[in-house]
């Protein structure tokens, strides 16, 4: 997406004096959790379905994708949303069915492409 800015744009016609604001989109972000092996597809799954609202089956096509490719797109959304997303799942705490679990799952964001 281009970088576009707040400039006045003038209207054509009889108030050609008036200038419109063009509306400024932002960049989408991707939110993308990280695998490792602390943490089981169940804690993944209940995560996903609590900071994102995914159905458990989409949450459960996430848990399968980020195992076997070791890391999947869980929200694409803006950057200001986005890190708060990625903080969420940063913050959500150990697996308490793996007692050598010592934190959160891993996620970082990136522009969506």
């Amino acid at each position: 997406m281009s970088d576009q800015s707040n400039t006045p744009v003038t209207q054509e016609g009889p108030d050609a004096s008036v200038a419109v604001m063009e509306p400024q989109t932002q960049p989408p972000y991707n939110v993308i959790l990280i695998n490792d092996d602390d943490h089981t597809f169940d804690y993944v799954i209940k995560m996903l379905c609590e900071l994102f609202r995914h159905t458990a089956e989409a949450a459960t096509i996430m848990a399968q994708t980020v195992h076997e490719e070791g890391r999947v797109i869980v929200d694409t959304t803006t950057m200001e949303r986005a890190e708060l997303k990625r903080d969420q799942i940063h913050a959500y705490g150990p697996d308490p069915r793996i007692p050598r679990c010592q934190g959160s799952m891993s996620a970082t964001i990136e522009p969506s492409t």
